[in-house]
């Protein structure tokens, strides 16, 4: 038996599962299932990592403000897993040191440094130094009155990229990858699902049947369950906003800041593509179409205002030159604050006896999906009697198979001495040693062709289409990178033309 499909054709295998999100956790599900020999099928609605894994805080870290909610074990957690992405992606996660104002009247001393010791030492840390305390001198961009303060260590990491590297893995290992493609129903037909998908570009629908289905649908994860599915959801939950402002750079250096703020909120303060500075995040409980997300002015006042009580530079909403907000769906522990729900995950299964299972991901946080990912896959190989050993724990993203970044930019600027230096340092923290496949075959910068602005040219436009899912201009400008910053409105303009025929064209090839 096999799937459904037109009269004609010859039906598809059945799949031993199907994954439903794009997203970090599906496609991190779909990376370690695919590798441990599982055929894996993942669906997309609208672009990888188009919602909440796009629009994060951009961190891997363990989350120091969760231990004043005494969620030591997701710290912990955390902080063993930002010792392993480092190493695997060490291209688009590296080390950021934090600094955190002192303010006596918020939190006292003794308690901040107990916090960090705790931070510290909560898992084993081998790559990024500890914490210390800071005196804070008259070049400091903080106000006058803060004399004091601490710093101490966590990681960025560019999270849409830790997506599509991360289904990139799983399509090297087999997985099959369909974006902009719907579930618009699942049943069980015994020990199968049979699900029904539909292109959103075409709107051509096939029938696939798999093993086992996983619902990472992330904010959706509830209405997927209910309204498509027709399962219960066995536990309640939470859908709280956090939103973002971009602005110009506040501060010179690449340390990043940790403010503390009246109501026991924190917000971050990031330096962002080199000429921008990122504050957030927010917590606001949310309801509707988490596609609809968006930063409200009163959340624009109130990340402005954190930060103004704490800079010399004051900022007007004229600043913000863009923001975003995501929406996760958290479990819902009953804490009356959204900024207290747990940001740990839950994998609930549901499978009737003699039925096909379904696993459902609730809730999570970017830095503890490789864990996340390497649970889920350990309970389908069980479902599916299937034993197989975790391995992603030691296995390199795409285009992190290299011994540091100096050494990598080195090489590179000696193989392609042709390339702009701001465009050689993008292709290292963005493609790493892929930056090879990327410009196989070019001798100088007239082979990168057609210019579009920035330092945006034909080469990467084509190269993102063939290799990365690419089918709209915001897929490019503000998933695969962030040039939607520097193009002016005119040239996006173009690049949309263009990509307009590239697009169909390799749709053509591989229809």
């Amino acid at each position: 038996m096999g799937d459904v499909t037109a009269a004609g054709q010859q039906p598809e295998p059945i799949h031993d599962v199907l994954i439903i999100g794009g997203g970090i956790n599906g496609c991190g599900i779909a990376m370690d299932a695919a590798g441990r020999g599982l055929t894996v099928l993942l669906c997309e609605q609208d672009d990888l990592a188009c919602a909440t894994s796009s629009r994060s805080s951009k961190l891997i870290h363990g989350g120091l403000r969760y231990l004043e909610f005494f969620q030591f074990r997701l710290v912990g957690k955390a902080l063993a897993e930002r010792e392993i992405l480092l190493h695997n992606a060490p291209h688009i996660i590296r080390p950021l040191r934090f600094r955190l104002p002192h303010q006596p009247h918020l939190r006292p001393a003794w308690m901040i440094r107990s916090g960090l010791f705790l931070y510290d030492h909560l898992a084993r840390r081998k790559t990024l130094p500890g914490s210390r305390s800071l005196r804070l001198g008259p070049d400091s961009p903080l106000k006058p009155h803060i004399v004091r303060g601490f710093e101490y260590s966590d990681a960025w990491v560019d999270d849409a990229r830790l997506v599509v590297l991360t289904a990139r893995a799983a399509a090297s290992h087999g997985a099959r990858i369909l974006t902009r493609t719907a579930c618009i129903g699942a049943e069980r037909r015994g020990d199968l699902w049979q699900a029904t998908l539909e292109d959103r570009r075409t709107g051509r629908r096939s029938t696939h049947l798999s093993r086992a289905l996983v619902n990472a649908a992330g904010p959706w994860v509830a209405e997927l369950q209910q309204s498509t599915i027709h399962c219960q959801v066995h536990h309640p939950l939470r859908l709280v906003k956090g939103s973002h402002v971009v602005v110009p750079r506040l501060y010179p250096g690449e340390h990043a800041y940790i403010l503390q703020n009246e109501d026991d909120r924190i917000v971050f303060v990031i330096p962002f593509e080199n000429d921008f500075s990122l504050i957030g995040t927010t917590d606001v409980d949310y309801q509707g179409d988490p596609a609809a997300a968006a930063i409200s002015p009163q959340e624009t006042r109130y990340l402005l205002r954190v930060v103004n009580a704490h800079f010399r530079q004051q900022l007007q909403e004229t600043d913000v030159l863009w923001s975003y907000a995501g929406v996760r769906a958290l479990a819902d522990d009953a804490h009356g604050k959204a900024q207290a729900a747990s940001r740990d995950y839950t994998l609930d299964l549901d499978q009737p006896p003699g039925q096909a299972p379904m696993i459902s991901v609730l809730g999570g946080k970017i830095t503890t999906y490789r864990r996340l990912a390497e649970e889920a896959t350990d309970q389908l190989c069980g479902l599916l009697q299937r034993p197989s050993r975790p391995w992603t724990a030691g296995a390199a993203l795409p285009g992190g198979d290299f011994a540091d970044p100096a050494t990598l930019a080195a090489d590179l600027h000696k193989l392609y001495p042709w390339l702009p230096d701001t465009l050689l340092r993008r292709f290292c923290h963005s493609y790493g040693t892929l930056t090879h496949e990327l410009l196989e075959g070019c001798r100088s910068l007239d082979d990168l062709g057609r210019h579009f602005g920035a330092d945006l040219y034909a080469r990467e436009v084509l190269y993102l289409i063939q290799r990365e899912w690419v089918l709209e201009p915001e897929d490019l400008l503000w998933r695969r990178t962030k040039l939607g910053l520097r193009l002016r409105p005119a040239e996006v303009s173009v690049l949309r033309d263009y990509m307009d025929i590239r697009t169909r064209w390799h749709a053509a090839d591989h229809s």
